[in-house]
């Protein structure tokens, strides 16, 4: 399973992965918590990572 490309939707404590492959097809779909986001993060190579920006995603960064 070679992710290329990973899109991230954020919220407070439940996150949607989706990955993709150099062909676009989705070869990761999850739901992931907080706590489990970094560990699911070290498990994969390197790749591109799409965050959501609308207007509660700024709230919490700040």
């Amino acid at each position: 399973m070679q992710i290329t490309t990973i899109g991230l939707d954020i919220a407070k404590n439940v996150f949607q992965v989706h990955g993709g492959n150099r062909q676009g097809q989705a070869v990761l779909r999850r739901k992931v918590r907080r706590d489990q986001l970094l560990p699911l993060f070290r498990r994969l190579e390197p790749c591109l990572i799409g965050i959501e920006a609308c207007a509660t995603a700024h709230h919490w960064a700040r």
